[in-house]
């Protein structure tokens, strides 16, 4: 039986549990080339906008979480080819829940970072305006 999340009184993140807590944490540590790339310009908010790193959304972990635009990014690295029904489902129900889901290839965040933020930016204009 899977539980709900319980409702934080950080915004509107959740805390689901300290196993989820530790895995973010772990995530934050061994973060892939291209999550490492696009982080580092992420975090001098080259955007205009705070983001966040490794968050929880309901029982999700997302890789870059925008609150003020509730805008997530997501790096799909090599896995996520495996994994698409799960991706699927995951971003339908961060859609219902009012996010926008930005997926990038990891590959391209190493290799084309500026076109990845070009992608970015263009997104948080549409969602500004």
């Amino acid at each position: 039986m899977v539980k709900e999340p319980v409702k934080s009184k950080r915004r509107d993140r959740y805390v689901a549990s300290k196993l989820l807590e530790r895995r973010r944490r772990n995530l934050r540590r061994f973060l892939t080339k291209g999550e490492f790339a696009l982080w580092q310009r992420l975090r001098r908010q080259d955007t205009g906008y705070r983001f966040r790193r490794q968050t929880s959304i309901g029982s999700y972990i997302v890789d870059f979480y925008c609150h003020e635009l509730k805008l997530i990014i997501e790096v799909d690295g090599g896995i996520h080819e495996t994994q698409e029904a799960y991706d699927t489902r995951r971003d339908g129900w961060l859609k219902s829940m009012g996010y926008a889901v930005l997926r990038v290839n990891n590959e391209e965040c190493v290799y084309n970072l500026e076109g990845i933020l070009q992608i970015i930016t263009a997104k948080v204009e549409e969602l500004k305006g």
